[in-house]
């Protein structure tokens, strides 16, 4: 991966000041004309693959689309001749996988940000009057504020979120889905690679030529210095965009040296390091390949001059996103127990310090959208 020149937060404020740059963006440009809400997918016993569903974020103009990944095998990592390979990409076993939604591309700043500024919330008039917020929706944990714009200068409006740590990805997908009422969460490294291959078996969904990446990825050779607008770029067979490039996402999964792991997950027992896949536009066509494997690690908190440093803000990985799944079969709701491994803290300092962040009321500014 190349990391290129080191952007100072001084240099970023300067950036922010000069081009006018609002932090927090004030309006959410996302149209929700036209939205069609699908009949919900855990209800159905199977799903077509391509086929969608947009999800309208309720009380905001913010919504997505989804994409039907049907049930099957994959075998995740890479073949030994493959060039640009890594020793964790394997060894390879089959997975067998339930059917699952994955979202189009990257989850924007145009949603990002309700969760992160809390503008879904609506100061209630004297009567009583204003928006009914799902139950236990006040009570799930946001981020606190940041001190530099988390888009790092490189655009907001229709581009993917980053800089955001495992734990606050995890967190979306918490109140998303207390916001929608149906189950989202991050996807495994197995569900990400069979959403990524969309049935083909070469380095990249598009073959093994990686002349051809141009086409389908923002990477190094074509957008060094920032992503780019999602969606912008060819899909794969599947019509899902910027796999390949644009932001490395994030997955579920504890990062280990041998791939895959002995379970269908390596749940997260530490910090670090968690594994992002896809690769970015710092990065050169290998770390792109849909087998590819990237490990988190403290650095990318290096210039974070808080202590403890924040749970919610990478200020080193501009470079690193997510994207949602919505399983076909919803965790029960009985006890919380199974959402909640999908969703909780990961170690005992990351609890210690949301518990400390609700006693202080060190929260988001309660605003209007």
């Amino acid at each position: 991966m190349r990391l290129g020149p080191s952007l100072s937060i001084a240099l970023v404020i300067a950036a922010a000041l000069v081009t006018g740059l609002r932090w927090p963006p004030t309006r959410l440009d996302a149209s929700s004309a036209g939205v069609l809400q699908q009949p919900r997918a855990s209800a159905q016993t199977k799903v077509n693959a391509g086929s969608t569903y947009r999800e309208h974020i309720p009380g905001t103009e913010a919504s997505f689309e989804m994409v039907a990944i049907p049930g099957g095998e994959v075998w995740p990592g890479s073949p030994e001749d493959e060039t640009g390979r890594s020793s964790d990409e394997g060894p390879r076993r089959k997975v067998d996988l339930a059917p699952f939604w994955i979202g189009r591309h990257e989850v924007t700043w145009d949603e990002y940000r309700i969760f992160m500024y809390a503008t879904d919330i609506v100061a209630r008039a004297p009567d009583g009057e204003g928006e009914t917020l799902p139950e236990g929706i006040d009570a799930i944990s946001r981020p606190t504020r940041p001190y530099v714009p988390m888009d790092f200068g490189m655009g907001v409006d229709g581009y993917p979120a980053v800089g955001m740590t495992h734990f606050a990805a995890r967190q979306y997908t918490r109140w998303l889905s207390a916001k929608t009422g149906r189950f989202y969460r991050l996807p495994t490294e197995a569900e990400w690679e069979y959403a990524c291959r969309a049935g083909t078996a070469t380095a990249y969904f598009f073959g093994d030529d990686a002349a051809r990446l141009g086409d389908h990825a923002w990477y190094f050779e074509n957008s060094p210095d920032g992503y780019q607008p999602v969606g912008t770029r060819l899909p794969n067979p599947w019509g899902i965009h910027d796999l390949h490039g644009n932001v490395a996402e994030w997955v579920i999964d504890q990062h280990a040296e041998r791939y895959p792991s002995v379970e269908p997950v390596l749940w997260p027992t530490a910090q670090y390091p968690h594994v992002v896949r896809g690769g970015s536009f710092l990065d050169d066509a290998p770390d792109l390949r849909c087998a590819a494997r990237r490990a988190s690690g403290p650095g990318w908190k290096r210039r974070d001059p808080q202590l403890p440093q924040s749970i919610w803000y990478l200020t080193d990985a501009r470079f690193v996103g997510f994207r949602v799944v919505h399983p076909l079969a919803e965790p029960s709701k009985e006890g919380g127990h199974e959402s909640e491994r999908w969703w909780g803290p990961d170690t005992e300092e990351e609890r210690k310090i949301l518990e400390r962040q609700k006693r202080t009321g060190e929260a988001p500014e309660r605003s209007r959208p």
